[in-house]
């Protein structure tokens, strides 16, 4: 059922070019059994780092984002591995639960692990490539949210039942694993004691050892396991892993007042506030939705820089990174739950696997010369 999402993934994906920025791919909006979807992403890197994707049927559906560092690598490995041990575990456990998301996210980190041994003598660079993980599960009416690291999913919900439909809340379903943030900070030097250094500030910014903001993700093999420590002259050695693969899982019913759900990493939260995004994605038109949510981030960030949108997307890769991180954004409408949806559809209606391409400044020079 999910081998659509282990093909090569420019297979999987469906979309357009954007609309003049040549950095920017969008898919506007594909319905699912309970709603509709949307997804953008917008390159900054010069190898785009994030990656997103949607796996949709009659019984189930996840969403993921991964925002990778070091390289992508570890973003696209989670993107062909992630979903199908979901779907694996939940059919041998007997369906979704936070048990089943934990033991997928431990099967991608061992698998990746692999990966980086069986690379690691002649690619040393591999051990320090890693991703942030963002996963929102949908069975049964109840709605699970997992993540590593500070990708974000926002819930969009009425103030009540019978509130207006023209105000929304902004709940924040995940957890942001950054040591930015001081308690994701004290958890961190909690955990070691013995090293006065485990968490440093340098140029307004903490870091773990100085190197990473971020305390759980997919891979930075080298900052778990000694064996690859030594390769990037860490100023002191680690007495044990500073970072962990150890997901925040949350778990809730889908209520009526529950409009739609913001999936998006941490590039789009930079510039825009998680109330300010649900009030676009409320008064705007469905159609391309998560691509007005970039636009928006990119817009914000040419504001601070005193440029103008068409300013910013004139720039090229790599360059681009300086004014705005990638930013992956994917718009989940919740228009009636799960349960009620059982039996009005085929089994191979809505079965679907979309999945932003690997490299979208290529994707669309390709388009334009065809």
């Amino acid at each position: 059922m999910l081998e659509m999402c282990t093909r090569p993934l420019e297979m999987c994906f469906g979309g357009g070019g954007g609309g003049g920025d040549e950095l920017l791919w969008h898919m506007d909006l594909k319905p699912y059994v309970s709603g509709d979807y949307s997804i953008a992403v917008v390159q900054a890197n010069s190898s785009l780092e994030d990656q997103g994707q949607v796996f949709t049927s009659p019984s189930a559906t996840y969403v993921g984002v991964y925002d990778g560092h070091g390289g992508p690598e570890a973003s696209r490995f989670i993107t062909q591995h992630l979903f199908p041990f979901l779907h694996k575990f939940a059919s041998e456990h007997g369906g979704l639960s936070a048990e089943v998301i934990k033991k997928a996210f431990d099967a991608t980190e061992e698998e990746f692990l692999h990966l980086v041994k069986r690379s690691w003598p002649g690619r040393p660079q591999i051990a320090s490539v890693g991703s942030c993980c963002l996963v929102g599960a949908i069975a049964n009416d109840v709605l699970y949210v997992a993540n590593l690291g500070d990708s974000r999913a926002v819930l969009g919900r009425r103030v009540s039942p019978n509130g207006p439909n023209n105000q929304v809340v902004a709940e924040r379903l995940s957890t942001d694993h950054n040591v930015a943030v001081e308690e994701v900070r004290k958890e961190v030097v909690a955990l070691h004691p013995d090293d006065s250094h485990i968490v440093v500030y340098n140029h307004g910014v903490w870091r773990i050892k100085g190197i990473i903001q971020v305390s759980r993700s997919i891979g930075d093999m080298y900052l778990k396991k000694p064996e690859f420590i030594h390769q990037f002259g860490l100023p002191t050695p680690l007495k044990r892993p500073v970072m962990t693969a150890e997901p925040s899982i949350l778990s809730r019913k889908l209520k009526p007042q529950d409009l739609f759900l913001i999936f998006a990493s941490d590039g789009l939260w930079e510039q825009l506030s998680d109330q300010v995004a649900c009030e676009i994605v409320l008064k705007s038109p469905r159609v391309g939705i998560a691509r007005r949510l970039v636009r928006a981030a990119v817009q914000e960030a040419a504001k601070k820089r005193e440029m103008r949108y068409d300013d910013i997307k004139r720039i090229e890769k790599g360059v681009r990174r300086h004014f705005h991180d990638d930013i992956t954004v994917i718009v989940i409408y919740l228009d009636h739950p799960l349960s009620s949806s059982n039996g009005r559809f085929k089994e191979d209606d809505f079965i679907d696997c979309t999945s932003a391409p690997v490299d979208i400044f290529s994707l669309n020079a390709d388009e334009a010369d065809d």
